[in-house]
Formats: structure tokens, C-alpha cells, sequence
């Protein structure tokens, strides 16, 4: 059997968040959970063909004036209608570094994947406020869960 596919599309641009980035990576790549191919782009090197390619996405962004990151939309304005009739039902989870509440970005985000018909298979993960160490820890916990949930076949 071929592996899985975990797709990590993460808007990185600070020390912190690429952390944050790194964590998710690491606990999706965990050697515990087999079968797992962990592909991670930077926003800007996401294609449709990626996206269609993948089995579960995990997306991570910085909230940017109440909203989600001009990088990380752009992955949705270039890859929204290739994907649409194609990645229906595609799990996926998200994280999001924000400095205010990430209500903006986490509604955005929200809506463009209910546009596309994925499946929000984890509750969204805020890291907000100021850098807390305990964003490495729950950042490293959501890309092992993805990994392991896809996996065991959950997701």
C-alpha cells in the first residue's frame, strides 16, 4: 500500500512561527506513525496538483489585521476552483498564530473551506497573545494527531 499524504502549507516569516512550522512537521514525521509521506511548502510553492495530491492538509497561518496571512490567501485565490469538484471531503486542520483573537481568520479560513467541502477533522488551534512556549508543544500535538488519525484511517 502506497502512502498517505499529509500536506503542511504553513505562512512562516518569523523566527516563532517558523517554530511553530517546525513543530507541526515533527510531530506529523513522529517515527511512531507509519505510512506517512509529510510534505510541507511554504505558501507561495502550493499548487492545485499538490493540494489534489493529498490525503489530509494541515494549514498554518498568522492572523495579519484581523484576517489570515496575504500568502495563505493566495493559496486559496490560485487553487480554489482546480480544487473544487476534486479535493471534496478533504480532511484538514489549521493552526493560527495571532497576536489579537483570531476570530477574523479563523471565520475566513472557515468559509473558503466549507466553499470547497473539506472536512474540518480537528478543532482549530490559536496560539494566541503573546509567544507562549506551550504553542511548540500544541503545534507538535496537532501534526502528530493528523498523522496518526490519517493513519489509522479515522480521517
Amino acid at each position: 500500500m502506497s502512502a498517505k499524504r499529509l500536506l503542511i502549507i504553513a505562512h512562516a516569516p518569523s523566527y516563532n512561527t517558523r517554530r511553530l512550522r517546525d513543530a507541526v512537521i515533527e510531530g506529523a514525521s513522529d517515527e511512531a506513525v507509519e505510512g506517512i509521506e509529510v510534505r510541507a511548502l511554504a505558501p507561495l510553492d502550493v499548487t492545485p496538483d499538490e493540494i489534489i495530491a493529498a490525503d489530509a492538509v494541515i494549514i498554518g497561518t498568522t492572523e495579519n489585521l484581523g484576517y489570515m496571512a496575504g500568502l495563505t490567501k493566495d493559496v486559496f485565490d490560485r487553487c480554489y476552483y482546480p480544487c473544487l469538484e476534486r479535493t471534496e471531503g478533504l480532511a484538514f486542520a489549521f493552526y493560527v498564530r495571532a497576536g489579537l483573537d483570531g476570530t477574523g481568520t479563523r471565520r475566513a479560513i472557515e468559509a473558503i473551506t466549507t466553499g470547497l467541502r473539506w472536512r474540518l477533522v480537528q478543532a482549530p488551534l490559536i496560539c494566541q497573545g503573546d509567544f507562549d512556549e506551550a504553542f511548540i508543544d500544541q503545534c507538535r500535538e496537532l501534526g502528530l494527531s493528523m498523522a496518526a488519525s490519517l493513519e489509522a484511517g479515522i480521517v
